[in-house]
């Protein structure tokens, strides 16, 4: 299953079943696990562990020493989880000690091709980067959020679930769970991700009250604490309307409005 051209470090962890192409580099304290394949020309450094079932494409380079000035060569990893899918080109760099010593992706998350995840980022389950989508360090991004093309997310922003982002936009300010942003040269929101939130089975009712959350929120002019005090009062207190509300409570950069 390994390529005569591939150069797979003694030191790797390879389950048996695992698929490596030629000219394709697995570094030593490497651990790949079953299902797994890895393209043409991919690289997979040290300190890095890829889940069962992962899709690696050529010129992919996964684990590399983070672009960060701080970094002094310290033991960092990077984990990629079960089914995700990751296509050419993406670069996926390794955690550093004083950013908690690992970057994450999630489970089923799929990265399309020049995908950047700089270090000491998390994301979580069944997130979608689009085409050149860039996250700076020490981001978290959430469950089923989507990022569009050419995306680029300032270091330290947090985006919620389910949120969507549309191409070319520059994110500054952490984005809400279950809105749509988009903007140039920074994100405005633009509503609730009704699509979305459809496609996830989300109920009439639901989104019905989180449009409605939304418009307290964001559209009468009001401060945030203002805001929230009011949707408290006037909104049904359903389990994603207390979401959105922690959220925004727990900003430390500041809400995109």
């Amino acid at each position: 299953m390994i390529h005569p051209t591939a150069v797979v470090d003694p030191g790797a962890e390879v389950d048996s079943d695992v698929e490596i192409g030629p000219h394709a580099v697995v570094a030593a304290d490497v651990r790949i696990h079953t299902g797994t394949t890895i393209g043409p020309h991919a690289t997979i450094d040290q300190y890095t562990t890829i889940g069962p079932d992962c899709q690696i494409f050529q010129h992919a380079a996964i684990g590399g020493v983070p672009q960060a000035l701080k970094f002094k060569g310290e033991k960092t990893t990077v984990k990629i989880g079960r089914g995700t899918i990751i296509r050419e080109f993406v670069t996926i760099h390794r955690g550093t000690e004083f950013g908690g010593g690992m970057t994450e992706v999630g489970e089923e998350n799929f990265l399309m091709a020049y995908t950047h995840v700089a270090h000491d980022c998390f994301t979580g389950r069944n997130v979608i980067f689009a085409n050149a989508a860039s996250l700076g360090g020490h981001i978290r991004v959430g469950d089923h959020a989507t990022l569009g093309a050419f995306v680029a997310v300032h270091q330290f922003v947090r985006i919620g679930d389910y949120a969507f982002i549309g191409g070319m936009t520059g994110v500054t300010k952490d984005i809400p769970p279950y809105v749509l942003a988009s903007g140039t040269p920074r994100a405005s929101l633009r509503g609730m991700n009704a699509v979305g939130l459809k496609r996830h089975h989300f109920s009439a009712e639901t989104i019905l009250t989180l449009k409605r959350a939304y418009r307290i929120l964001f559209r009468l002019g009001l401060t945030l604490n203002e805001a929230i005090e009011r949707v408290s009062a006037e909104v049904d207190q359903r389990p994603e309307v207390v979401s959105l509300i922690d959220f925004i409570k727990s900003s430390e950069r500041g809400i995109t409005r």
